[in-house]
């Protein structure tokens, strides 16, 4: 049979139920920041009371645009998620424009900072595998033990996902619930363990609400009224990153039973049940751990100084292995789902033709392998936590200009069916487009290296997407 033919008679297969959906939401969003970014939050705003402010705020942000992307999930059924909602709001150039970032950036080297911390907190149990260490030195390049188990994990996650859904279903739920389990074990070991001396003090009334900059030493700087709404921007790049991700579930609507009403249902269900998680988890940190030691905990790992308060010595393995679960699940969440938007693009004539064919277990293998060595390059160079901070700017403006959409098709398509209906609306999606709108701004005006890179990256799909719809016209 030649390969036209097996595409044509080859199709997804919803397998994927609402549980599953559930996990895969919660399990994409739940990697290693939330062991790690609330000591750069911590030093930006210098109070218990702005440390929670950022994280509520952020968690809000999450819910509310999940609850606004169900309308679209139920509208759109299919494969794509977030690039078909673009495209039927839009045009095929802002679709583009984000599958573009998606693909260069966004998708790839969030599999890449994930596999590499996964690697990192190995080195916890085999020293060995030490990002510090240099396994090959090319001169230009050192590559480290970390670096290439991280490549590893991507292959090998990859290749679970090229034998069907099914396989990286099972991985999913599996390692998703065991994180879930594993984080509230920490949170009531913690809140059973805490320091009411330490809880005292973080939760001073007098002092929870003082917003200024911790510095690692313990020295204090004070911000004027317009540079502390840049310090909380500045903060919220990291609670975003380790809130992001949560869209994944809509990239495999074609792999989802009853779609219209599951995607919705476990975008919420998901991003509640993290949110949840993510406040309480901070909540244990102020009670085992003085804001000075979370805003100079060791290479940013708060988790970690925590874990060794709350279990003394068999703390850092403890916490090594949740976040060694907590990543490999997080990794296959984002390997699986991410494939499906380059499919979708390939089907609209926007990418590598082959990769909008599936295989004969109904899965786009070729997009998993080109998404594969992308992610492994990012892995070798190294720069992938930088790109991650910068594409953030990017990450929310998508996010923004997606639940514009909702407005856009309610105009243009008045009647088309809405089996769900963007909760709170108008009112919640307008609320998260100003709040998106002034962390984009903040950001822009105080923290211009967050955003310009991320930004220009996005800028140069331009010219590519003239280029091939140029060349798609010869054809």
């Amino acid at each position: 049979m030649s390969t036209e033919s097996s595409t044509e008679t080859t199709s997804f297969k919803p397998s994927l139920g609402l549980v599953d959906a559930t996990m895969l939401v919660a399990g994409s969003m739940i990697g290693s920041g939330i062991f790690i970014v609330s000591a750069d939050i911590t030093r930006n705003t210098g109070s218990v009371g702005w440390l929670m402010f950022v994280w509520v705020i952020t968690g809000f942000m999450t819910l509310t645009a999940a609850l606004s992307y169900g309308e679209l999930s139920a509208m759109f059924p299919k494969a794509g998620g977030q690039y078909v909602y673009l495209k039927e709001a839009y045009n095929p150039l802002v679709s583009f424009l984000y599958g573009w970032s998606f693909f260069t950036v966004i998708q790839t080297a969030t599999i890449a900072a994930v596999a590499v911390a996964f690697a990192k907190f190995t080195a916890y149990l085999i020293p060995a595998i030490s990002e510090d260490i240099v396994a090959i030195d090319m001169g230009f390049l050192q590559i480290s033990p970390a670096q290439l188990l991280s490549i590893v994990v991507i292959v090998l996650l990859t290749y679970i996902n090229t034998k069907g859904v099914n396989g990286g279903k099972v991985i999913q739920t599996t390692f998703t619930l065991t994180k879930l389990l594993s984080l509230l074990g920490l949170i009531v070991f913690g809140l059973i363990f805490m320091k009411p001396e330490v809880w005292a003090a973080n939760w001073d009334s007098a002092t929870m609400w003082d917003l200024h900059k911790l510095n690692i030493d313990g020295s204090i700087e004070t911000y004027t009224t317009i540079a502390a709404l840049g310090a909380i921007a500045a903060s919220m790049v990291g609670s975003i990153f380790s809130s992001d991700s949560w869209n994944n579930v809509t990239f495999i609507a074609g792999e989802i039973k009853n779609p219209q009403r599951n995607i919705g249902l476990s975008l919420a269900l998901g991003t509640i049940i993290v949110t949840v998680i993510y406040l309480l988890t901070n909540i244990m940190y102020t009670g085992v751990l003085s804001l000075q030691d979370i805003a100079a905990s060791d290479k940013d790992r708060v988790g970690v100084t925590a874990s060794q308060v709350i279990f003394g010595g068999a703390g850092t393995i403890i916490i090594a292995v949740m976040i060694m679960i907590s990543t490999f699940g997080c990794n296959n969440g984002l390997i699986m789902s991410g494939a499906r938007v380059y499919y979708s693009m390939a089907k609209d004539g926007l990418f590598f033709k082959k990769v909008g064919e599936l295989n004969k277990n109904s899965v786009p293998e070729f997009g998993l392998w080109i998404q594969c060595i992308i992610a492994s390059l990012w892995a070798l160079s190294g720069k992938y936590g930088n790109l991650l901070d910068m594409i953030s700017f990017v990450v929310v403006v998508f996010y923004m200009l997606t639940i514009v959409g909702i407005f856009i098709l309610r105009k243009k398509r008045p009647d088309a069916p809405r089996p769900y209906k963007a909760f709170g609306y108008p009112i919640l999606p307008v609320i998260y487009i100003i709040m998106g709108l002034a962390f984009c701004v903040l950001l822009i005006i105080y923290k211009p290296e967050y955003t310009w890179p991320g930004l220009i990256i996005a800028l140069l799909g331009i010219p590519v997407y003239y280029i091939i719809a140029k060349k798609e016209i010869a054809e």
